[in-house]
């Protein structure tokens, strides 16, 4: 269950995003005012696809899973997002419903900002739209990527890029998301993405010992993630 925290809201949290890095401190401070604490536990939902959208949310801890579902019951994890990232803003200038479900892979906290407030400073400060150009941008070119990667890279090379992703500068890691998670960031089965790990483990660049790994041969994997 999603947990409510106090109404006032740290306005660091809100500086550290993209879209509000540049606004004045007075102007920060009125969407503090107006956001909420939350926390989350794994597995919570945050909001599902279709739902009405209210509010964009800033990650403040824990990482949030963007989710596509196939008529089947599979996922797709669209997206993850993590501390300082922003999500759940299209709805604001669309006026369209939920396009994913939105759900904690691990304890979590969230500010969520309502719109209102934000469509009332963008009214009285258009000029502040540039951020949220800037926003759409490199959220499609990040979307060009993965569609790249689906292309141009097999199951294997996406697992081994996935892998790097989420290792980030470090060679020892903890998999913060479940195998059949992890498939879904891939975009294979759960069967065909740990086939690819055991090939890394068997071929010496990789060590698994349940959801712990270590990277022995960054530079393999590197190559194998192009």
């Amino acid at each position: 269950m999603v947990g409510y925290g106090a109404l006032m809201v740290d306005m660091t949290h809100l500086r550290t995003t993209e879209l509000f890095r540049d606004l004045s401190d007075d102007d920060l401070a009125e969407l503090a005012s107006a956001g909420v604490a939350r926390d989350l536990n794994r597995g919570d939902v945050l909001f599902g696809e279709n739902d009405e959208p209210t509010e964009l949310y800033v990650v403040t801890g824990g990482r949030i899973a963007m989710v596509n579902r196939s008529i089947d019951g599979r996922e797709s994890v669209v997206a993850l997002m993590e501390p300082g990232d922003l999500f759940g803003e299209m709805p604001l200038f669309d006026g369209q419903l939920r396009s994913t479900d939105a759900r904690a892979l691990e304890p979590s906290s969230v500010v969520a900002v309502p719109y209102e407030p934000l469509k009332a400073l963008y009214e009285r400060k258009p000029s502040e739209l540039w951020r949220v150009v800037e926003l759409l941008s490199t959220r499609l070119r990040v979307m060009d990527g993965v569609l790249a990667d689906s292309v141009f890279l097999d199951v294997t090379g996406r697992t081994a890029k996935r892998l790097l992703e989420i290792a980030g500068d470090a060679d020892d890691f903890s998999l913060p998301v479940t195998q059949e998670e992890l498939a879904g960031m891939v975009g294979a089965s759960r069967e065909r993405v740990n086939k690819a790990i055991a090939s890394f483990v068997r071929l010496g660049w990789l060590e698994q010992r349940e959801r712990r790994y270590r990277i022995l041969k960054r530079d393999q994997l590197e190559l194998r993630a192009r």
